[in-house]
């Protein structure tokens, strides 16, 4: 179900103080953005993306809303799917539209080349959809030790929430009231980490 949790910060040295072991993930080229990756359990992993300071400055905004932060933010998740093109035909037929399916890539810094193809991956309550066709998963090679314990999403209008949630095939997610966000507990082995 759920493929990554997407922890955005405005300097990657941020990092350093999240309590969780990374790894480097590599840049996104072109985005001006960067990755650090830690394993959650299962087939899942978290992604600190922030900005890259080795590549020039892109034509367009950073993904996530990352020129605008001032502090690290728990901004978005995504969920796996072996098929995105009948997964996204199958959550329009059941109203709602995740968006066009765009492919992406990036390399390691051990030389391996990661392909995927997604939804647009955008900030917010609902997940995009991400298809990982024949590549390893990143989970693979990202740093151990972090085991994902819960995410809770919170909105005002949970009932139009979970609707977008069970578009999606998450018919047993739960939901809280609240303002809109995101909230993770992950355990480590030095103790509970919640990113909000």
């Amino acid at each position: 179900m759920i493929d990554h949790l997407v922890y955005a910060v405005p300097d990657l040295a941020l990092a350093d103080d999240l309590g969780i072991a990374l790894s480097p993930g590599g840049p996104h080229v072109g985005l001006g953005t960067r990755n650090l990756l830690a394993s959650l359990g299962g087939d899942a992993y978290l992604e600190v993306i922030g900005p890259d300071p080795e590549q020039p400055e892109p034509d367009g905004p950073r993904p996530f809303g990352i020129d605008d932060l001032t502090e690290p933010k728990l901004v978005a998740w995504a969920v796996r799917v072996e098929d995105i093109d009948e997964a996204v035909e199958r959550a329009k037929a059941r109203g709602y539209d995740p968006g066009p399916v765009m492919s992406m890539s990036r390399v390691r810094p051990d030389g391996v080349l990661l392909e995927w193809r997604l939804t647009p991956p955008v900030a917010g309550i609902l997940p995009f959809l991400i298809d990982w066709g024949s590549t390893l998963h990143p989970s693979a090679s990202a740093a151990q030790g972090a085991v994902l314990e819960s995410l809770l999403v919170t909105d005002y209008d949970k009932d139009a929430a979970y609707e977008g949630l069970k578009a999606l095939g998450l018919r047993d997610f739960a939901m809280g009231y609240g303002p809109p966000g995101l909230m993770a507990e992950i355990r480590t082995s030095d103790g509970e980490v919640v990113l909000r």
